[in-house]
């Protein structure tokens, strides 16, 4: 935050002292706090609301901004609370119909042109201001600590305010990494991964509530997990010390048991989304830590997603290839190779067997999920083979 630059002010230092110290415009004495106005329309009480709205229309973002410069910040804020909280919308459960009401998107937009150019000393006030007048800690801790599914309106509402007051609205990834910061960084890490699956995670297209069982019951789209991937990858390229690499490796592993431990597509299609640096942290990590039969199986299926997807399958070759190195000694390298074998022949097996068991559904997903797995595999090792050899694609 601290890279943002006021455009509109050149003097900073010295409003920054002049306004915590002394009130010298009649804007400052107008607003002061121990005033209290009879309503914070003042003589635009007296139009009606929808002329009202008009006339703000043609209003600067910025003017607000200018007219406050000499409040402390703290005044400013209630100041904006006793204008917003006038409209139903703007409040945290104001709206009866929130899926298809702007009010907390223009109440996200007019808090980053207010925030634009500040310090992050200052945008932390502002989060523990709005966090104190809409509770919002004590409503994640409900919603994080009940059962998956159990609170879908109190998940909906906190998807919508993240989203769309805190989150959405700024340029540059550093503004956003920074909110989501604040808004995870107080949880345990099995909190913060499902907070991050409440605010990203996918939703029912009917109401917008929270789908929980979308990632362990069947193979899902990139549309999906993008929300997911996006946030991950967010935190990862933080310029900040709050989120070093092993911090995210290690949300993204305690995501994928959010509610339960996903299908293992649904993981490797998720590590893709989120960048080669990201996918190989993770499968690096579970190289160092010994879990080489979890990391086959992850080969396996990010193979599927590639034969599934159209991408080229050299890039699974390609990972598994600078996996590798990361193994000491070549005992540990060449039993991992053959742990990617076996987990090939066990993972189309355990395909075959549900077909055959008579488990198969209306559409013959099952049949089709195998039919691309055992494609992955001739592709798989065709570019293994390309690899081996030294013989270019070409010929």
């Amino acid at each position: 935050m601290a890279s943002r630059i006021n455009t509109n002010f050149t003097l900073i230092p010295n409003q920054k002292l002049r306004r915590s110290n002394r009130q010298t415009s009649c804007y400052s004495k107008t607003l002061g706090s121990g005033f209290q106005p009879i309503s914070t329309f003042g003589n635009f009480k007296a139009l009606p609301l929808e002329i009202f709205q008009i006339i703000l229309k043609y209003l600067s973002g910025l003017l607000f901004k200018r007219c406050t410069l000499l409040l402390p910040t703290k005044e400013r804020l209630k100041y904006i609370h006793k204008i917003l909280t006038e409209v139903s919308c703007f409040k945290f459960n104001g709206c009866a119909a929130p899926m298809q009401c702007l009010g907390l998107t223009c109440y996200g937009m007019f808090l980053q042109t207010l925030t634009a150019g500040w310090d992050e000393l200052e945008c932390h006030r502002v989060y523990n201001f709005l966090c104190e007048l809409t509770n919002l800690c004590r409503k994640i801790q409900m919603a994080v600590c009940s059962k998956p599914g159990s609170a879908r309106k109190l998940e909906l509402r906190i998807r919508l305010f993240c989203r769309n007051v805190l989150l959405d609205h700024w340029t540059h990834r550093s503004d956003s990494a920074f909110w989501l910061t604040r808004i995870l960084k107080p949880w345990p890490m099995v909190n913060q991964a499902r907070l991050l699956y409440i605010i990203f995670g996918p939703i029912s297209p009917q109401d917008g509530q929270v789908v929980w069982q979308e990632m362990i019951e069947e193979p899902t789209d990139e549309f999906s997990l993008k929300g997911l991937a996006d946030a991950i990858k967010l935190l990862y390229d933080a310029s900040t010390k709050e989120w070093t690499a092993d911090d995210v490796i290690s949300l993204v592993d305690e995501l994928s048991v959010v509610p339960r431990e996903w299908l293992l597509e649904n993981n490797a299609r998720l590590l893709m989304l989120s960048g080669n640096n990201i996918c190989f942290s993770f499968m690096a990590s579970k190289a160092v830590n010994g879990r080489t039969i979890e990391l086959a199986r992850l080969v396996v299926f990010l193979a599927l997603v590639c034969e599934k997807e159209l991408y080229c399958m050299d890039w699974t070759v390609k990972m598994m290839q600078k996996v590798c190195k990361v193994f000491s000694t070549p005992v540990e390298r060449k039993n991992f190779l053959q742990n990617v074998a076996n987990a090939f022949a066990c993972v189309i097996m355990e395909m075959l067997q549900s077909i055959m068991s008579g488990d198969r559904d209306e559409d013959d997903r099952s049949f089709l999920n195998l039919f691309h797995l055992v494609h992955a595999q001739a592709n798989f090792h065709k570019e293994v083979l390309y690899l081996t050899m030294n013989t270019p694609l070409s010929t």
